[in-house]
């Protein structure tokens, strides 16, 4: 019996993938307890990628938490609601943000290959970034939203879009099982 050891949903080391994040993110839903946006108004790069990392650190706390307490039930304790969240907090604040990985110029990277794929589009909505305080032609803060092409792209695209877009690299790359 062949068993598929990689992760469905998110990746090695991640609870969720940033492509699943993204799109569930400009649907509206507030993945993972992140901020609900309008669908038809979007939401700037800068605001995705906070609420990606922020997202992947409740997560990474949330699973730390649970592995936390059970342990302590194996052993006897009488953990209460009170208790756990307690511990959930503590390790929310020992998440660093650099442990959830991406930095920006690579959510970038990533979030130009949904444009390239046509899954994101610009919206009409901008508002001045806090550079032009200091440099008045910096450019605004541009709003992104999903297209029908986006939206109508399945999970498995989504997954990876890189392979998506370059679909002659993808096998290459792939595991045969």
């Amino acid at each position: 019996m062949v068993m598929r050891l990689t992760p469905t949903r998110g990746g090695f080391l991640r609870p969720f993938g940033c492509g699943w994040f993204i799109r569930e993110y400009l649907i509206g839903n507030g993945p993972e307890g992140s901020t609900r946006i309008d669908p038809k108004k979007g939401a700037a790069q800068a605001d995705i990628n906070f609420e990606y990392k922020e997202a992947l650190a409740r997560a990474t706390a949330r699973e730390r938490a649970e592995r936390i307490i059970s342990n302590m039930v194996v052993k006897g304790a009488d953990v209460t609601e009170g208790e756990a969240d307690k511990i959930y907090q503590r390790e929310l604040k020992r998440v660093s943000r650099k442990f959830t990985h991406m930095r920006y110029h690579s959510f970038l990277m990533y979030f130009g290959v949904l444009k390239r794929l046509g899954w994101v589009e610009v919206t009409k909505q901008t508002e001045a970034s806090t550079i032009q305080d200091y440099y008045p032609s910096a450019p605004e803060r541009t709003y992104y939203r999903l297209t029908k092409k986006g939206i109508e792209a399945d999970e498995e695209l989504w997954s990876n879009p890189l392979f998506t877009l370059y679909p002659e690299i993808g096998p290459s790359h792939m595991k045969k099982l």
